[in-house]
């Protein structure tokens, strides 16, 4: 089955953006209030929509025309926006959000650029069978981690792993984070698998880069109490990684 493109005047049901207002390279966050501010660095740009944690801009950067979209928290909601994007025509996406560091030296304040990510989330198993891989466009990596090396910020690359559970359960465990680590997982979030196979199976472009805001597996406590996403040190890596992905965004 080929991939669904709607026409330039239909709107998507859930970003509520007209296709025909969408500019075909993508940038998009969890939070809508940091596409605001990515928004707020961009010229000639405008609102197209706000529904649900759904907001949606577009201007331009350099010279060149962007779409800004916020996604919310989570793969499921994350492939709703996407499998939207991708229908409306955009045919480059980079994700650039928040993450916690899984190896020992990948701590606040870093930057990872992602190659892939490890599905350990619940909706990519729902569009491709367990064995397809989850794979960063290459030539954008190599540009997202060209730019990032010019922030000063430590960066890192290699596989993500994308999963479900922020908090952790004191009843059973979930994903065996340690394990991961053995494996040379460089950090932990949940959205860079399904923006990856749905970019896949729409023949499009998708890089991934990260802030990271902690380290659970360095923590005396991995009951993240103590978390906090919103000290300085990791404000300037998020945005050192906002102004990486714009830049390779229109590369």
């Amino acid at each position: 089955m080929a991939p669904v493109r709607l026409p330039a005047d239909a709107e998507l049901p859930l970003l509520r953006a007209r296709v025909s207002d969408l500019a075909p390279r993508a940038l998009v966050v969890g939070d809508p209030a940091r596409a605001a501010l990515v928004a707020s660095r961009l010229d000639d740009v405008k609102q197209l929509s706000n529904n649900r944690e759904y907001h949606v801009y577009v201007g331009t950067h350099r010279g060149v025309p962007v779409t800004v979209a916020s996604h919310g928290v989570g793969a499921a909601g994350a492939a709703v926006c996407f499998e939207e994007l991708a229908r409306g025509g955009v045919t480059r996406i980079i994700r650039s959000g928040t993450a916690g560091g899984m190896q020992p030296d990948v701590v606040d304040g870093a930057i990872v650029v992602a190659t892939g990510a490890v599905r350990a989330d619940g909706v990519s198993h729902q569009l491709v069978p367990a064995e397809f891989p989850a794979i960063a466009t290459p030539e954008l990596t190599i540009a997202l981690a060209a730019r990032a090396a010019e922030t000063g910020l430590n960066v890192h690359r290699g596989i993500v792993l994308t999963g479900d559970m922020f908090y952790p359960s004191d009843v059973i465990t979930g994903v065996d984070h340690k394990m991961w680590q053995r494996a040379g997982i460089v950090a932990v979030e949940m959205e860079a698998s399904a923006l990856l196979v749905i970019a896949s199976l729409h023949g499009i472009e998708a890089g991934i880069v990260l802030a990271i805001d902690g380290n659970p597996l360095n923590a005396a406590d991995e009951s993240m109490g103590d978390y906090d996403p919103y000290r300085e040190i990791v404000t300037r890596a998020v945005d050192g990684a906002l102004e990486t992905a714009l830049d390779a965004l229109i590369a």
